[in-house]
């Protein structure tokens, strides 16, 4: 089952304060940016945001579950109202990931 756009356009609404959010559709779900860094997946109406120090400590219960058959596993979001605390861990997040490579 694929994402319904509005709740993609949700999760990146309440994301919006950590700064310029994107998604894009990939393989029949969604990515989740924050300034060209891809910081999680939208996957079957679910967020799942990729492991990191700073976003564990975050976190109120972690939660770890692959986003879809044969990934590795990410921070399962179950709440994704609190808009934030949810910028607050994308900021967390992003602030460990790499910068991407320019292609």
């Amino acid at each position: 089952m694929a994402s319904n756009p509005d709740f993609v356009q949700y999760v990146a609404d309440q994301c919006a304060a950590a700064g310029d959010i994107m998604t894009r559709k990939m393989f029949g779900d969604y990515g989740i940016y924050c300034h060209g860094k891809i910081f999680g997946l939208i996957c079957d109406d679910k967020l799942y945001i990729k492991p990191t120090e700073a976003g564990r400590k975050l976190l109120r219960t972690v939660e770890l579950r692959p986003p879809y058959q044969g990934a590795k596993d990410y921070f399962y979001i179950s709440d994704v109202d609190d808009h934030e605390w949810l910028s607050a861990l994308v900021t967390a997040t992003c602030k460990e990931l790499p910068v991407p490579k320019k292609r």
